[in-house]
């Protein structure tokens, strides 16, 4: 197993030393579920949720929150992302909708957070304008795909 590299020798918290490395085209995909009543689905996909278009605004946010991971996470570096796409699925079997997330870059560090916490609050959002309705729904399954870039080059989850 790799030791923790927000650790140094010590043993104190850092933010990691990227200096050295070179920009490489990094992209990393996430993906998570919110599971919830029918009924609330249902206010989502008939557009009658008393706060508007829900999957909408969980979009706008899901982006928003890839550009300020740096501000939540506190060792993550500032990155200039490229590209982030959110895509929502809603899944009537299940009564869920799933979030998936792709972030990019050209830079000296990954993408993976940035991926993970635009899923995180993709779905947050939906809990937060669906609430009113359905305090029970859950968060689950948040995880990353695949990252593609850098000096480890490609991982996708088995």
């Amino acid at each position: 197993m790799k030791p923790l590299t927000h650790f140094d020798a010590a043993g104190h918290a850092h933010m990691v030393d990227i200096h050295g490395k070179d920009p490489t085209h990094r992209v990393a995909l996430a993906h998570g579920t919110i599971v919830m009543q029918p009924e609330t689905l249902a206010l989502i996909t008939q557009g009658n949720a008393k706060k508007g278009d829900v999957i909408g605004i969980a979009r706008i946010a899901a982006i928003q929150g890839a550009k300020r991971t740096s501000d939540l996470i506190p060792l993550c570096h500032p990155i200039a992302l490229t590209r982030v796409a959110v895509e929502f699925e809603v899944d009537t079997n299940n009564h869920s909708v799933h979030c998936t997330a792709t972030a990019e870059c050209t830079g000296k560090t990954g993408v993976e957070m940035e991926a993970l916490c635009a899923v995180q609050v993709g779905l947050l959002t939906i809990y937060d304008m669906c609430k009113a309705a359905d305090r029970g729904m859950v968060i689950t399954d948040v995880r990353l795909l695949e990252k593609h870039g850098g000096k480890s080059g490609d991982w996708v989850a088995g």
